[in-house]
């Protein structure tokens, strides 16, 4: 009964969802633009430094946000089955584990900083190195803040609420611009200077966040003294999240065997790839928005076996990914040119770039079906699965490019063409993959009341 009077997401709320997600990651990767824009004046010592450890700290990135989708899945099908106190109880183990998680890692990142850059990137300039050591000494310091935010990011997702995020997102960014321009071009610090800015902001931001969980009138209502660990709770949230995470942290790995093999091209095609991702970073938070979208109303109604209408989430969900995804990709292609010289007027690296965006762009839609798939899976508590097939059809397609195909066909083409092979070959495994959890999803319901029927006869 309490779950029937859950309120489910309706399609109205869908785009209520997506939209301000768009903007707050769209708001990130401009932000991170403006970051290289003023490092850059501090040389290239401090610009391939920066670089090296942004690298890193995107695999730390993955595993919080791997975390966060763990805690919002478990929370929403509480949520949607009308579970009120578990969904509450639920979210606050997902911001105590993601605080004492990254408090350690934190501590291990400082204590073998040296250690973890030499083991990463092999032998750097020194100059490289030095800057490299001093913006990831002070960038650890964000981890746990960084794991808040994302945590109680989630929550507001699951809730249906991204404006929140949104709002403090673009706080957090004006701040961070502020406090590099402050710590580059006043102060003079260099890196030192954008590394304090991003601690400074990602702290405020989760401040803010945190704030405005403590006085939600939603599901959530936060209180710190009631803050314990209680396994029952965490297993479930890890149980989907570490999947997550590895899938995320193996598919980086996909992307550094990728970084080697267009380096071999030289230092003109290093930047015109560089260039190009930049673009395809745009790309992704796209389709990322709708696939985070779809993960937290699967949740809610599958919590509450609404399966129907998960079914229609996930139709609404590959319309909107397509889309978006073809009018942007279709739109980078087009002004690929003019886009790439944003980032440079070298005429060389711009060619590089176009031969790379030629073949990733107008096939990005299949980028975010691959990606909705996983999430809905997640979305029914199906981790595991998705997270093999797709490190077996991702990874493993690219690999087998990499040091098959490529070899033979020496060119920034051919090399890029192992993405919209492997999303196809990943979306074929993913879509099997769901239609056999969906059946058995749509046979519980009808086993548990011929169960129960079978009981009262026995009674």
């Amino acid at each position: 009964m309490e779950a029937s009077k859950t309120k489910l997401f309706s399609k109205d709320d869908l785009k209520k969802l997506i939209i301000p997600l768009l903007f707050e990651q769209a708001l990130a990767i401009t932000v991170g633009m403006a970051d290289t824009v003023m490092i850059s004046s501090a040389g290239e010592a401090a610009v391939s430094g920066v670089s090296l450890i942004d690298m890193f700290n995107n695999l730390i990135i993955s595993v919080l946000a791997a975390l966060a989708t763990g805690g919002a899945v478990v929370t929403s099908q509480f949520l949607g089955a009308g579970k009120k106190e578990d969904a509450c109880k639920s979210a606050k183990q997902l911001i105590v584990s993601s605080v004492c998680i990254t408090i350690g890692i934190s501590i291990l990142v400082m204590m073998f900083c040296n250690g973890i850059i030499s083991l990463f990137f092999g032998k750097i300039v020194a100059d490289v190195f030095h800057n490299a050591v001093i913006y990831m000494m002070i960038s650890a310091l964000s981890f746990p803040f960084l794991a808040l935010y994302n945590s109680c990011a989630a929550l507001f997702r699951s809730m249906g609420n991204s404006q929140i995020t949104l709002k403090v997102s673009v706080v957090e960014n004006i701040i961070n611009i502020g406090g590099n321009a402050l710590g580059v071009y006043v102060l003079g610090l260099g890196v030192a200077g954008v590394a304090i800015a991003t601690v400074v902001s990602q702290a405020i931001s989760c401040v803010l966040v945190l704030r405005c969980l403590y006085k939600s009138e939603g599901s959530y209502q936060l209180r710190f003294s009631k803050l314990c660990m209680k396994k029952d709770y965490i297993i479930p949230i890890f149980q989907v999240g570490i999947p997550a995470g590895i899938q995320s942290t193996v598919i980086n790995f996909s992307n550094v065997l990728l970084q080697s093999s267009v380096n071999s091209f030289g230092s003109i095609a290093m930047a015109g790839y560089t260039a190009a991702n930049n673009v395809l970073g745009f790309l992704y938070t796209s389709v990322n928005s709708v696939t985070q979208a779809c993960m937290s109303f699967t949740s809610q109604n599958y919590g509450v076996g609404k399966y129907k209408r998960m079914d229609k989430v996930l139709i609404d969900c590959l319309i909107l990914s397509s889309g978006i995804a073809l009018v942007m990709g279709g739109g980078a292609y087009l002004f690929g040119t003019e886009i790439l010289q944003i980032y440079t007027g070298d005429p060389e690296v711009i060619r590089c770039g176009m031969e790379i965006l030629s073949i990733t762009t107008v096939p990005y839609f299949l980028c975010g079906i691959m990606d909705l798939f996983p999430g809905a899976l997640r979305g029914m508590g199906c981790s595991a699965v998705p997270m093999i097939l797709s490190v077996i059809g991702t990874v493993g397609t690219r690999i087998v490019w990499i040091f098959g195909i490529f070899p033979r066909h020496r060119s920034l083409y051919v090399l890029f063409i192992s993405y919209p092979g492997s999303w196809i070959i990943t979306i074929i495994l993913q879509v099997i993959c769901y239609l056999i959890v969906r059946k058995k999803a749509g046979q519980q319901p009808y086993k548990k009341r011929k169960k129960t029927k079978s009981q009262k006869n026995r009674g």
